[in-house]
Formats: C-alpha cells, structure tokens, sequence
C-alpha cells in the first residue's frame, strides 16, 4: 500500500486528485472550508469528484458527513465515451483541464462530452484550451485524435454550452526541451458572442486591432457569432487572444464580459492582458505553466527543460505537489539576460501501463 498523503483546505484539490491519480497514491484532503459558513465541498467540486469517478475504474471516493474531508483512493484510468453535466457554477473548463493531463494515459480513446458554461472570467475558456493547452500535448508526443469541438457556445450565468474532448491513449510521452522564445509574428485570436447584436464581435476585434496594431501588423481575429439552439441560454460575448512566435510559442490572454462591460472595454482588457502576458517572456504562458511542468516530471528520464516568464503562485504550490507526489524537484535557474526563468527536471518514465506496445 502508498502512504496516504494529507493535505488540508480546498484550495488545489483538481491539481491534487490529478496527481494522486497519475502516481496511484491515496490522498486525503480535510479541513475543507471547516471554518465557513457554509462548510465542506462545494457542488462544482463533487460534479468533479463524479467525472474522476466516470474516466477511473476502481476508484474510491468516500466524503465526510459534513463534506469537510475526502478520502481517495484512484483507480486506473479507463477512458471510453463519458457525458457529463458540469452544472453553472464553474466553467466546462474546470472540469477539462485535469482531463487534458489525464486522457494520454487512459486505457481506452477518450471521448468526453461535457456541458455547462463554456467561457467565464474565473477558468481560462474552452477557446484557450483548443489553441494554447492542446498543441502544448503534441509537444510532448500526444498527438493521434487530440481534438476539441466546441459544438454549442454557454455564457454564464445559465449555460447551455457542449464541447467534445477527443484524445487517444499513448505509452509513453517524448522528452521535451523547449528553451528558444524566438520572436511573436503574429497574433491570431476569437472574438465571440451569444444571444447579443452580432455587431458586437466586430466591436471586440476592432478595439483590440487599435492597440495591437502598434505592436505587430499581423492581426487575424475570427469572429463566431453563435445563434438559435447553439447559442446556449444566456447573452454573453468575451475575446481570446493567442500570439504566436516563429519558434511557435504560444502566449494567450482572454477577457470575458462581465456585467456593465462594452466589447470596446473587454477588446482593451484583453489586448492588455497579452502584452502583459508577452513582456514575461518565456516558452510557456501563465495557463499552461503547470501542463508543460508536469509533463515533464511524466517524461521519460531524460533531462527536460523550459523557459518560462514567471512563476505564478499556482505553479509555486503545484511544484510543491509534485514532489510530494512523484519526488521529482526541479532545478530553477534565473536567466538575468532576459529576465525569464529555466526550469530543468528529469523525468520519472511514467509508462501507461493501460496501453500494449504496438
């Protein structure tokens, strides 16, 4: 039997659970918002509970009466075809992200129908997934039936959204070094809106081109404008922005409407956030940090290394889970000539064991 491991307080359970699942180690987790008034998990977290349930086989999940404690223990990961209603508290994406780690380790071709809310301004949308997080995996070797179709937009607060996740199994993943920034050429990105004047995406890219224009003259924005069945139960536009470099690094920044805001406020918003996100540098934006880290730690053991901007706290707490969980360190070295970071690890030659040798 592992040692279980203990955690307290609800904050990194998705990183947590996803790593307990990768190493095969029990994990508990207490002290779950014990001192709120509202004590205990939250419903967006047992749905999440419920779909690690749905992809494993054998897992055991026990909850306290109270909700303050999980006990789990992971089962293998099994894969196959899976729907699943992520509610509207959290976006589609809080559910997808762990399951973008998982799926290349399945038994079985994963096909991952899920439902909710599709862009919100807590979790990255379901756009940044698609452009950012996936080609990071076929960096890494995953690359036969990666996919994700975005087949029904839902803004919040009511939702409708689905995506299809599609992704097949693989024995092993490639050793990665990724150090070469190069230069952004160009910037490609999606304006889209729901349930609004379809004017309104041509707003977003307009406010967004008069600040980018600066920077670069490569500016392709698509606009989706999502009516009838597809357009989801409630009104709702947001812009994602993806620049891409000549060494084909990806830095994305997104910005979703909240109430009160104009497509020209949100076009702004998020052109900003981009050239923020560009001046960090690095091969690796702040959404994909933990992706590419802990691919790394699952490659084969052979010296992996990136270069990315900063550290962001999430990623700081998520090397520290690593290590709890695989024992794999990383070498941190500071590059002062462009203010960016190395990070350098050897990998522990995780195998899917779930996959035969072809």
């Amino acid at each position: 039997m592992s040692k279980l491991l203990k955690y307290d307080g609800y904050n990194y359970l998705r990183q947590r659970l996803v790593l307990a699942t990768l190493s095969g180690k029990p994990v508990r987790i207490e002290k779950i918002r014990s001192d709120d008034e509202n004590p205990g998990l939250r419903d967006f977290e047992i749905k999440f509970l419920n779909l690690l349930e749905k992809i494993t086989n054998g897992s055991v999940i026990e909850i306290s009466f109270t909700g303050t404690s999980i006990l789990y223990r992971p089962g293998a990961i099994e894969g196959g075809r899976i729907e699943h209603d992520c509610g509207t508290d959290r976006s589609i994406s809080y559910f997808l992200e762990p399951m973008i780690a998982l799926a290349p380790f399945s038994k079985k071709p994963f096909v991952l129908i899920l439902q909710g809310i599709t862009t919100d301004h807590i979790d990255p949308s379901v756009d940044i997934i698609r452009t950012v997080l996936l080609p990071q995996l076929k960096r890494f070797g995953v690359d036969s039936n990666l996919e994700l179709k975005i087949t029904k937009r839902g803004a919040p607060p009511l939702g409708g959204g689905e995506i299809v996740f599609s992704c097949a199994p693989i024995r092993q993943l490639k050793p990665v070094q990724f150090i070469d920034e190069g230069r952004i050429k160009r910037v490609r990105g999606i304006a889209y809106c729901t349930r609004v004047s379809p004017q309104t995406a041509n707003r977003l890219v307009e406010s967004a081109r008069s600040l980018l224009n600066r920077y670069i003259p490569d500016i392709y924005i698509y606009t989706d404008v999502y009516k009838g069945a597809e357009s989801g139960k409630s009104p709702g536009f947001a812009l994602s922005l993806v620049a891409e470099s000549n060494t084909d690094v990806l830095i994305s920044a997104e910005k979703a409407a909240e109430p009160g805001q104009t497509p020209e406020d949100v076009g702004k918003m998020a052109s900003k956030l981009l050239l923020n996100e560009i001046r960090k540098g690095g091969c690796a934006d702040t959404t994909s940090q933990w992706l590419n880290l802990l691919l790394m730690v699952l490659a084969p053991e052979d010296v992996g290394k990136i270069r990315i901007g900063e550290l962001s706290a999430f990623t700081i707490q998520y090397l520290r889970d690593i290590k709890t969980f695989f024992g794999v360190s990383f070498k941190i070295q500071p590059d002062t000539s462009n203010d960016t970071i190395l990070m350098t690890c050897m990998g522990v030659g995780y195998v899917n064991q779930n996959k035969k040798t072809t």
